[in-house]
């Protein structure tokens, strides 16, 4: 159980810091993209803050609760010991996504 919470602690802690130090690259931007077309035109944007905070505060709530159900809920028979790894998977899910939107952003902002 203690190694869930390490793992999402770490993942929330990543996020943070990709955000803060997104937040010094895009600092002369007022609202950063938050969608795209497939043609790559921008659908819609937030300020700044808002779009960077977005993933780390959802990943915040989503692994939580993961950590959460893991602690309180019994597994299913054949599911034992599997919370490790779907946690694991789902914290680096959030890493990829939000390293992409970042890439995305910086993307888009070099047009």
């Amino acid at each position: 159980m203690l190694v869930q919470s390490i793992i999402v602690l770490g993942a929330i802690c990543l996020l943070a810091v990709m955000s803060l130090r997104a937040n010094t690259r895009f600092r002369h931007e007022e609202r950063l993209p938050m969608q795209w077309w497939l043609n790559g035109s921008v659908n819609w944007t937030a300020p700044r803050g808002a779009a960077l905070a977005l993933t780390p505060i959802l990943a915040t709530f989503s692994l939580g609760a993961s950590v959460a159900m893991s602690w309180f809920l019994k597994p299913r028979p054949g599911q034992e010991g599997m919370e490790l790894p779907v946690i694991s998977f789902v914290a680096l899910v959030f890493l990829a996504a939000h390293g992409f939107h970042l890439w995305m952003i910086g993307k888009t902002l070099k047009k």
